[in-house]
């Protein structure tokens, strides 16, 4: 299963990973970190609909996300 984690400490609630999830999993949390962001997180049950494209990663100014993703079973010869 593919998912992504967030490191809280480093995210500054820009949420610019929330306008390019394909699944529109990611939202705005209502903690706040050290710093006073409210920061980008995933509900645990939306977790399973990451397909761990790495756009949120790709996209985020602070490198705050982490993407991992599920090997592929690989097809017959």
């Amino acid at each position: 299963m593919s998912r992504i984690t967030v490191s809280e400490e480093r995210c500054k609630g820009c949420l610019l990973c929330t306008l390019v999830c394909p699944v529109e999993i990611i939202r705005q949390s209502d903690r706040i970190n050290q710093n006073g962001y409210k920061v980008a997180e995933v509900l645990a049950e939306d977790m399973a609909k990451c397909t761990g494209c790495a756009s949120c990663a790709t996209i985020c100014p602070d490198v705050a996300i982490e993407v991992w993703r599920s090997k592929k079973p690989k097809k017959a010869a």
